[in-house]
Parts: C-alpha cells; structure tokens; sequence
C-alpha cells in the first residue's frame, strides 16, 4: 500500500507541472491570436501565422484549438469575461450611482486602449458575420448594465429629473463604441482615452446636475 500512495503522489505532482505547462501554452496561444485579430482581422488570420508569432509548431496550436474559427471564439469568450470583474471591482468601491458609472466607463476604456483580448473582441464583434458562429449578442449587455446605473444617479438627484435612462444609456454605448472604432482605424487608438473624455464629459455635461 505504501508504494502505491507512494507512486500515486509522484504520478500527481508529474501531471501538475504538465498541466500548468499547457494552460500557460493555450494562454499564449489565446493572447498572440488576440494581438493577431486586433491587427489584421478574422479573414486573413492562420494558425500558421499565430504558430509563427507565439515560436510554436502549428500542430501546439491544433492540440489547444482546431481550428480559427475556435480560436476566434475563445477570443471573444475572453473579451466578455473581462466585464463582470471589473464591474464588480467598482462597485466594492461603494461610491455614489454617477461616479459608479463613470468609474466603470473610465476603466472599460482604458482596456480597450490596452487589452488586446478586449481590442480583438470589439474588431471580431464587427465581423462576426464572417466568423459562422453563435456569438453573444454585443451592446446589449452593455446598455442594460448602464441603465441601472444611470436610473440609480437619477433617483439620488445626481442627473437632471428629464433624463431618460434607456436613451442616455444607447447613446452612451453608440457614442463609446463608435469613438473606439474610429480611434482605432486612425490612430490604432494612439488618442483613444482623449477622444473618449471628449465623449464621456460632452454626454453627460447636460445631464449632471451642478
């Protein structure tokens, strides 16, 4: 018995070092194709080109996604996991229902200005027609998520007694997004955090009460 538990251990702490070796592999594997997508786009995007990148054989990459149009959704599924922790790290922050929104907005732009997984997101979002995939539904989350917020400032006389939350909200996405998409086709979103306080302080400079 003593030898079995004995194997069964060395067999354990073998496989451990194997498994983290192979999630560390699919990281990076996640993170190049990100970087790749954000660049180019899905259409010209190969394995080959993200082995070459990430200095793996093809067959590493085939192990961990079969193909491109997996490694798109993997891209995406890392994209929206971004949003809940970061808005559940405001929200510890217990501050009142503007600045809460505002907090949230300011962070998700910074991680559009740095996150690839989150840049390559937004670009596979505009061709997810190309990718053939059952893909979330983008902006919708994001306006109902804002909604709460903007009711919740208007309710404590933080915002005008006129402000619709739903309108405010849609315009907030429509303007966020657009100001993303246009600095990133410019500028690859080199002036991205200006253009966005640009938008974030004309949006709500009617709406705030003094």
């Amino acid at each position: 018995m003593q030898n079995t538990n004995g194997s069964g251990t060395t067999q354990q702490a073998t496989s451990q070092p194997k498994q983290e070796r192979s999630r560390r592999t699919k990281a990076q594997i996640l993170q190049v194709a990100a970087e790749i997508f954000a660049e180019q786009g899905y259409p010209t995007v190969t394995l080959q080109a993200v082995a070459e990148r990430a200095s793996m054989t093809k067959g590493a990459v085939y192990f961990h996604y079969a193909n491109k149009q997996a490694l798109a959704i993997a891209v995406m599924e890392g994209h929206y996991a971004r949003w809940p922790p970061l808005v559940e790290q405001v929200q510890a922050m217990e501050l009142p229902p503007l600045q809460t929104l505002l907090a949230i907005l300011d962070r998700t732009a910074e991680a559009f200005h740095t996150d690839s997984i989150v840049q390559a997101g937004a670009r596979l979002q505009i061709e997810r027609s190309l990718i053939g995939a059952d893909l979330p539904q983008p902006y919708v989350g994001w306006s109902k998520l804002l909604v709460g917020f903007i009711a919740a400032a208007k309710e404590a006389g933080q915002l005008r007694a006129e402000t619709d939350p739903e309108t405010l909200a849609r315009v907030v996405v429509s303007s966020f997004f657009g100001v993303q998409h246009i600095s990133d086709v410019l500028t690859g979103r080199d002036d991205f955090m200006e253009r966005y306080a640009e938008m974030r302080d004309v949006l709500f400079k009617g709406f705030v009460v003094a």
